[in-house]
């Protein structure tokens, strides 16, 4: 059966129903973001004529947020703060500004991501929990004559794993229970 023939599940995710926080950026600002994504790398035992191929270590891809930059607040001044907040010193002029960038510095300036999806009446249906982002890229958009588009920051976050939480608890669309993915704990903050 179709999961639209169960009232239950007829909803269904939708692209555009979704707010992303961090660091208290607000949420309106943020245009879009790409959910996360893994890669298995593999290794390969090689026998007469076969291959056989077993799965290696997960990493997780980076992410991609897109702000809008409005004059206040700053999408471009609050990216450039946390990447000095990240130890980052563009003027450096006596010693005790020899600073660089740590990952402790760095996590700690985004302070903490989450990418929360809503049903239709704006509860969270699913929130993934970025562990250790950080900023690992930043573009401050482009200028054209030709162009009357809003101005924009692309920011490309780095993070070690994730946390994914649904509404539904661990279940699939065909019932068959998912391994590893958790309903809300009521003590995340995410809801129960």
């Amino acid at each position: 059966m179709g999961f639209w023939n169960d009232q239950k599940t007829f909803d269904t995710k939708r692209a555009y129903r979704w707010v992303a926080r961090f660091n208290r950026v607000a949420t309106y600002a943020i245009k879009s973001v790409s959910k996360p994504g893994l890669t298995i790398s593999e290794t390969s035992h090689r026998f007469l004529n076969h291959t056989y191929f077993y799965p290696g270590r997960v990493e997780w891809s980076t992410i991609d947020l897109n702000l809008v930059d409005p004059l206040s607040p700053d999408a471009t001044k609050t990216v450039l703060h946390m990447i000095e907040a990240a130890g980052y010193n563009p003027n450096i002029t006596e010693q005790s500004q020899l600073t660089s960038i740590s990952k402790s510095k760095a996590v700690n300036a985004l302070n903490n991501l989450t990418i929360e999806q809503l049903d239709a009446d704006g509860r969270k249906i699913e929130v993934w929990q970025l562990i250790h982002p950080w900023i690992k890229d930043a573009k401050f958009g482009n200028l054209s004559y030709d162009s009357e588009d809003l101005m924009d920051v692309s920011v490309t976050i780095r993070f070690d794993w994730c946390k994914v939480f649904t509404a539904n608890g661990s279940f699939g669309l065909d019932g068959v229970p998912i391994a590893r993915t958790a309903p809300f704990p009521s003590d995340s903050g995410f809801g129960g």
